[in-house]
């Protein structure tokens, strides 16, 4: 809050600021980004031979467009849900790992995601601590209870931005509104904050203990609002980085989105807006930018069907070669210590 300071310990992992933006976050945290391409892939001709290993394995046909990068990335074959074999909440628990029976009574239970735990480690130096990209609306990667990749401690998802254009304005874009009206409204909002959480307060004494875990976990929201809005206070002077890249259409879908949005991560990383990222790509758009009409959870469903086997096998090689455009992009960019950001 406004008027409560906590003085944390000198800690060696944590980059030396004195405050929010106030200098660069040190070269030497780590980036991380994670990414979900949703509906599975084609059984048949993505997975290397699990006998095949070492340096030497023969890529499959699907990953070929990765070949030029084969000696920087690791294959990790037979990972499985421990909790669950639910094909279709690929998405939902994809970087929690949780138990979505933990909870007795709960018909669904999830627990924080990984990039939300890195971002709690690595990203109070950086303007945003992370970014979820999401594939345009309509373009449900997956089923289940939540389509979002990214989960707060309480386990409710996170949203994510929805296309190149609203993620270069997060990042690059200036507001017009004066640097003063912009504090003005944040103090507003967290005016508000304030109100909100001393009724609520006063409510939770009068409470069961299953209300009350509702309550915190209201609180625990509430927090993160406020969390995000001290953070966008502290950086509402300090100007935004320079664009790499120029400003994208609104109107692109599918395959040039996704190459896009790899641009725009690279960017992110590049200009140490973020260290952390979680993109979900597109699925539906995906499929109709290489000329297909299959839906794509029919085409997940291939066995038996030549025509979906084969739309399935181009759809994961389409993907390697955008992959493959992004380990590019990622080694031709300079991060801020001067080796490349890959």
């Amino acid at each position: 809050g406004t008027g409560t300071t906590l003085a944390l310990p000198c800690l060696a992992s944590l980059p030396a600021t004195t405050g929010f933006g106030a200098e660069q976050p040190s070269a030497s945290l780590p980036k991380m980004i994670f990414l979900s391409i949703g509906f599975g892939i084609t059984e048949e001709s993505w997975y290397p031979d699990s006998q095949d290993t070492g340096t030497g394995y023969q890529l499959p046909a699907a990953l070929k467009p990765l070949a030029k990068h084969k000696k920087d990335f690791s294959i990790v074959q037979n990972t499985y849900h421990q909790f669950s074999n639910q094909g279709h909440w690929g998405s939902t628990f994809f970087l929690t790992g949780a138990n979505p029976n933990a909870i007795p009574g709960k018909t669904f239970h999830n627990t924080i995601s990984v990039d939300q735990v890195a971002a709690q480690a690595w990203g109070d130096g950086n303007r945003f601590a992370s970014m979820r990209f999401e594939g345009s609306p309509g373009n449900q990667n997956g089923h289940g209870p939540g389509l979002s990749l990214s989960w707060n401690q309480y386990g409710k998802p996170l949203p994510g931005l929805s296309n190149p254009f609203l993620v270069y304005n997060k990042l690059f874009g200036d507001s017009e509104m004066p640097v003063d009206q912009r504090r003005e409204l944040i103090r507003k909002k967290g005016s508000s904050l304030d109100v909100i959480l001393m009724d609520a307060k006063r409510v939770r004494a009068k409470l069961g203990t299953e209300d009350k875990d509702k309550l915190d976990e209201y609180f625990q929201s509430m927090r993160e609002i406020e969390l995000r809005l001290a953070k966008e206070e502290a950086w509402v002077g300090a100007p935004k980085p320079k664009a790499p890249i120029d400003e994208p259409e609104q109107a692109l879908e599918g395959y040039e989105e996704i190459k896009l949005m790899y641009d725009l991560a690279a960017a992110a990383l590049q200009t140490n807006s973020t260290r952390v990222i979680a993109y979900r790509l597109p699925a539906e758009s995906f499929l109709r930018s290489l000329d297909v009409t299959i839906r794509p959870h029919d085409v997940s469903h291939y066995k038996g069907f030549e025509d979906r086997q084969a739309i399935s096998r181009l759809r994961d090689a389409k993907h390697s070669e955008l992959l493959s455009h992004f380990f590019d992009k990622l080694k031709s960019t300079k991060d801020v210590n001067g080796e490349t950001l890959f």
